[in-house]
């Protein structure tokens, strides 16, 4: 573990100079069941990048079977359901390990074996961590799929990846609500012909159909023992496939490999948020993305960490439940997504106060760039100005963690990811593609391979490559932008595709959403371009206000000043827009793409919005907009 800005330092020195044998020391620290002859081989061109080549391992030995000689009874898993009066379990290393085991021969009766991939479309329980290990237990490659998402969006992630099988649940608690993730798998499944078993999980006792395919997981587990040695994969065996949200509409099946992926995400884990051996850490996102694959489950666990599972939402029973759990628990490690934070921020700070959250140490941010009154208001109320925040810049393509300071070690920067971690080469780049030397804004890019890198798109390698090799040769080119300070943090400014040029001026909308976030009645904002007649485009502002009664011209009037004395005229929108929310995917990402043609009046051109979170706004701009 990094202990010191110094070691920091050295160690970011080592991995530019020798990034063989940097990452070869640190892979050396997990358990391989035979060496690797070759650290690294890549060719962007390709694009091909292979790590520790010809080593074999299972990254569940790493994860479960080393803790059992060192810790077999510390609680590897703490689960904290949806229902507060539902006692939380404590599932230790030792039952861990058995409960994969088990899983695992449970899915090797019912014929999965090495490279068959099997789709998991499940609630927030234990089974879901469980399931994952047991897929790469047994060598078959897991597709993870949120149990928030349409019959539609689940079953084209089954038929693009040819699955064989699916791991459900009869249905899912989600607050007041609950969902009957049967019916939704049942509906999915009437359009995939692949799949030929589907294992269901009783959490909520409600009915379900029953089909030819279908079996109850209570029983087939029963039918099965606990001993299942590990299968031996090849590092650069796929060990799972994540679907992230492509700008044409149709999802790409990003793939990780076994061995690079868990030697980087347990190295940011351990480095990123400084766990100590009595610590409880605790990430709110869902299993179903990559956030909950590397810091709920792989990086955990393989550090032999406490991670917490949560059932629920941050809303009910009451908008103070995070801080419930956190009293509860003893949370000493936090780590959430700004949109949480801004939507507990409307409520009285007396909910935060009302519980001893003096348990934390760390704080943390993932998911997009936090603003300033988010960050200041997360550092009083819920840090007490106590507790570092390492403000998290990654995506499901790099695997892990590739910009944060390091809690309590490196300087943080409200606002800003700050630097890069040791090993990852990011730089900034003009629109030719020439490198920016010192302080600047660009285009970020990453000009070497890091572990964790996904390898290709499911299906698809020349997609992967046009879509982050082609705009600059040489580069994986993430779609962001950025600016670097003079001590060399970097600050995301946004998607690049959301930099509007309005009368021959780039204008990047995240720093004119800021400036716009900066009005006390302001919640949330998002900006968009749309076609203009005379500027080429104009900038259209879509407002979420604390109340929506209050007179919106005087807001908008407002709005447009503080961002001329921010940023300049030029960037005042022309369009403002005050609305009761913004269509979200499921893991809480504004969707730009929407908002652009809304702006742009192209409302029969929308796509599908079923996957998201509240397609109900979509329908309310719209009548704004008409």
């Amino acid at each position: 573990m990094i202990k010191s800005l110094s070691e920091f330092e050295q160690a970011t020195a080592q991995a530019k100079e020798n990034p063989d044998g940097f990452w070869s020391k640190v892979a050396s620290e997990f358990e391989w069941k035979s060496p690797w002859k070759k650290t690294l081989d890549y060719d962007f061109s390709k694009p091909e990048v292979k790590w520790f080549v010809g080593g074999k391992l299972n990254i569940t030995e790493s994860c479960l079977d080393r803790h059992l000689v060192t810790q077999p009874n510390k609680t590897a898993i703490l689960f904290e359901p949806n229902d507060p009066t539902e006692a939380a379990q404590h599932i230790t290393y030792k039952e861990l390990h058995k409960r994969v085991c088990q899983t695992a021969n449970m899915l090797k009766a019912n014929d999965a074996k090495k490279g068959d991939r099997i789709c998991i479309y499940m609630p927030m329980v234990p089974e879901l961590a469980i399931a994952v290990l047991a897929c790469a237990r047994i060598g078959a490659i897991h597709s993870v799929v949120f149990a928030g998402f349409s019959a539609t969006a689940l079953a084209a992630r089954i038929n693009d990846a040819s699955c064989s099988m699916l791991l459900t649940a009869d249905g899912g608690f989600r607050g007041a609500k609950t969902i009957a993730l049967k019916k939704i798998a049942d509906e999915a499944l009437a359009s995939c012909s692949t799949v030929n078993c589907c294992l269901v999980l009783q959490r909520t006792q409600q009915e379900v159909q029953w089909n030819p395919i279908d079996k109850w997981w209570h029983e087939e587990i029963e039918k099965v023992g606990s001993d299942c040695p590990a299968t031996e994969m090849d590092s650069e065996d796929p060990l799972f496939v994540l679907y992230t949200s492509g700008s044409t509409g149709k999802p790409k099946g990003m793939v990780h490999t076994c061995g690079g992926y868990m030697v980087y995400t347990a190295y940011t884990f351990k480095n990123v948020f400084q766990c100590q051996p009595n610590d409880v850490y605790w990430c709110t996102a869902d299993i179903g993305w990559i956030t909950g694959h590397s810091y709920i489950v792989y990086g955990p666990l393989a550090n032999g960490a406490t991670t917490v599972m949560f059932e629920g939402v941050p809303s009910y029973p009451a908008f103070d439940r995070f801080w419930e759990v956190c009293a509860k628990h003893k949370i000493t490690h936090f780590y959430t997504a700004p949109t949480a934070i801004r939507a507990l921020e409307k409520h009285p700070t007396s909910l935060v106060e009302k519980h001893d959250l003096s348990s934390l140490k760390v704080l943390g941010s993932v998911g997009e760039p936090i603003n300033a009154e988010a960050w200041h208001w997360y550092d009083e109320h819920v840090g007490r100005h106590n507790c570092p925040i390492v403000d998290t810049w990654w995506q499901t393509e790099t695997g892990g963690i590739l910009i944060s300071s390091l809690a309590g070690v490196t300087p943080q920067k409200p606002t800003f990811a700050t630097l890069p971690m040791p090993g990852v080469q990011a730089v900034l780049l003009n629109n030719e593609g020439d490198e920016i030397e010192g302080e600047g804004e660009g285009i970020l890019a990453i000009k070497h391979p890091w572990p964790s890198i996904a390898r290709t798109i499911w299906g698809d390698h020349e997609r992967y490559k046009n879509v982050y090799f082609s705009a600059y040769p040489g580069y994986y080119f993430p779609g962001d932008g950025a600016l670097r300070d003079a001590e060399g943090n970097f600050r995301i400014t946004g998607r690049v595709d959301d930099v509007v040029i309005v009368s021959g001026h780039n204008l990047g909308t995240a720093p004119i959403e800021n400036a716009i976030n900066e009005h006390p009645e302001v919640v949330e904002s998002a900006v968009v371009g749309f076609p203009h007649d005379i500027k080429g485009n104009a900038l259209c502002a879509y407002v979420i206000v604390r109340d929506m009664g209050v007179d919106s011209s005087t807001i908008e009037k407002e709005i447009r000043e503080e961002v001329a004395k921010t940023i300049g005229p030029i960037a005042k929108p022309d369009q403002i827009l005050v609305v009761s929310g913004l269509p979200k995917t499921r893991s809480g990402k504004i969707m730009r793409r929407i908002l652009r043609k809304l702006a742009a009046g192209e409302h029969d051109q929308l796509g599908d919005i079923s996957t998201l979170l509240n397609p109900e706004i979509v329908e309310e701009i719209k009548r704004q907009n008409s």
